[in-house]
């Protein structure tokens, strides 16, 4: 619940720095398509179901109640909802409901205008106005069809009219974020769902705010629900607070992480290059397998922190030129379960990072330690750790030992996929490396003395010493892969 707090603060955060710049060009050609279909679709509702005769000044009425409203945000992720819907409902009874989506963009328009002026918004952002209209559409239809405008008409009607605002809201929303490269349609679904409960609530409030016009004679009427508004935005500072704690509680969780891999780096240089190195293949794969924000983030810390239990272990053992004998190895074998120790003392997020960093070296046939876990029982974090893990140390070159072919390296993957790695990762994997095949190669570095990640025009033959190939005399058969996953510490003789 935390680790999904935090991230939703964290895309609020940074989508509120992003509306004090100007639009960029994604997002403008974004707005532009999402906005311009709107008006289009606005535009021909008011010409075939007509607009009628209706008083201008009820208009602005509604147009103005809209936009104070407006300025009540509740920040949602990488957005924010605001209670217009308690005003939008008497509108659709009170003007002819096709005229209605025509002036909501106005309405939101204007609602803007307070954070542009004080240069919390950009201006170029009006045009997200249109596309953010989209939610009057579908009741205004809904409503000219069946030819019904009253509060207290047919259940059936307004609960139609209802769901029609929020699959238009939200279709434009997912269109919109599709277009923007923004969270998956399973996040967005999980943010929108309280959104839509609110409203919910706002909208049996605005028909007794349309019901009263009938009785009071007065389109004056929705001037009863602004006393709301005032209770609403003390609730709106209170969660912008909440999510600004909670973005901090990110950063901390971030420093945290990063500092540790630098004690990592520190205490061996090899093992904190390659942790950074796994971090971003982890991530890769964990695109290509569609986590969402929060596992995505959970494969970030998992990735970096995976081999962090090794400051427990003796350099004299890390740095060991020679093969490790049983007790040395059994000694490497603890650094998972130390790993763990050392996040759940942080607590909080780390310590379900703990969990992923226990697993990280468990095989997908239970071979592997420290608990045996197999299959599924391994959290899929520790399973995407394990193979990008195995993957970079086997192609990186050590002081002592080359890297392994590529060609040799995906063999390896393969050959050990449904054994020591789970099938799923490994196929995303191989998509995510295929990927890189082909995209344009860096020049070529010399490796140095120290580390250096393999890349296909860099490697070279494994080596033959029994460290860089599998070795025969590895305990229980260790696969070359499983040798390397170790990042470069000797097995035992």
């Amino acid at each position: 619940m935390a680790d999904h707090a935090i991230i939703e603060a964290e895309r609020t955060r940074a989508f509120n720095e992003r509306r004090s710049r100007p639009l960029d060009a994604t997002r403008r050609r974004g707005a532009l398509i999402v906005g311009g279909a709107y008006l289009l679709a606005a535009a021909a509702l008011a010409s075939l179901a007509g607009v009628g005769a209706f008083s201008p000044a009820t208009a602005l009425l509604y147009v103005v109640v809209i936009a104070v409203a407006g300025n009540v945000r509740f920040d949602v992720g990488s957005g924010f909802t605001v209670p217009t819907q308690a005003v939008f409902v008497p509108m659709l009874f009170a003007l002819r409901p096709a005229l209605v989506p025509l002036l909501v963009p106005v309405a939101l328009a204007l609602a803007m205008m307070p954070q542009i002026v004080r240069g919390k918004t950009s201006w170029s952002w009006l045009l997200t106005a249109f596309g953010n209209s989209w939610f009057a559409l579908g009741p205004a239809l809904v409503l000219s069809v069946a030819h019904d405008r009253s509060p207290v008409g047919r259940w059936q009607v307004l609960a139609l009219a209802l769901a029609a605002q929020f699959a238009c809201d939200f279709a434009a929303s997912a269109a919109r974020e599709r277009l923007y490269g923004g969270p998956r349609l399973r996040e967005q679904l999980a943010e929108y769902r309280p959104v839509y409960a609110i409203d919910l609530v706002l909208t049996a409030l605005g028909l007794s705010a349309a019901y009263a016009a009938i009785l009071l004679h007065s389109e004056l009427a929705v001037l009863l629900v602004v006393p709301l508004f005032a209770m609403l935005a003390r609730f709106s500072h209170e969660r912008r607070d909440q999510l600004e704690r909670f973005a901090e509680m990110g950063d901390a969780y971030q420093g945290t992480a990063l500092l540790l891999g630098d004690v990592v780096e520190a205490d061996d240089a090899y093992t904190g290059e390659h942790c950074r190195s796994v971090v971003q293949l982890a991530l890769e794969v964990a695109d290509e397998l569609g986590l969402d924000a929060e596992r995505r983030r959970d494969v970030e810390f998992g990735a970096l922190l995976h081999d962090v239990g090794k400051l427990k272990v003796p350099n004299e053992i890390i740095n060991k030129p020679g093969k490790l004998d049983a007790r040395e190895w059994a000694i490497v074998k603890t650094h998972t379960i130390e790993g763990q120790r050392m996040l759940e003392r942080i607590g909080g997020l780390m310590s379900h990072v703990g969990v992923i960093v226990r697993g990280s070296h468990e095989r997908w046939d239970g071979g592997g330690y420290p608990d045996g876990l197999a299959g599924e029982r391994i959290p899929l974090e520790s399973r995407i750790v394990c193979a990008c893990d195995a993957f970079n140390a086997m192609t990186t070159t050590r002081s002592y030992r080359t890297a392994m072919p590529l060609a040799r390296a995906l063999a390896e993957l393969e050959r050990c996929s449904g054994s020591q790695f789970d099938p799923q990762v490994v196929r995303a994997l191989r998509a995510v490396l295929a990927r890189h095949a082909t995209a344009p190669a860096p020049p070529a570095a010399t490796a140095s003395a120290a580390s250096s990640p393999a890349t296909p025009g860099e490697l070279a033959p494994a080596g033959q010493d029994g460290r860089g190939s599998a070795a025969p005399d590895a305990p229980d058969a260790a696969t070359a892969a499983e040798q390397a996953v170790l990042a470069g510490v000797p097995l035992p003789g």
